[in-house]
């Protein structure tokens, strides 16, 4: 076990994510920390658990069923003409 620690500023920018992030994956159980008075550390071992987990959004596979729903205005973002409707744009 790994006696580094880090605070959460650190762990942030070792995970490649906000503190604020950091301190909402401690408060969800994501991530182990260690509370010292008013400071909170991340060990180490935390930190590469955590970067094993990671994962990072993508966009939507180019499949032949995606691309139907998007013809057809299944998939957010692809129903322009019905967004400028509602904003009293033409018909």
């Amino acid at each position: 076990m790994s006696s580094e620690r880090f605070t959460t500023n650190e762990a942030a920018e070792r995970l490649g994510v906000t503190p604020a992030r950091v301190r909402q994956m401690v408060a969800r159980g994501e991530i182990e920390s260690e509370k010292h008075g008013r400071d909170r550390f991340v060990t180490a071992d935390a930190i590469t658990e955590a970067m094993k987990r990671k994962t990072k959004p993508g966009p939507v596979p180019n499949t032949p069923a995606t691309a139907d729903k998007r013809a057809t205005g299944r998939i957010r973002g692809s129903n322009r003409a019905s967004a400028s409707k509602k904003k009293g744009g033409k018909k």
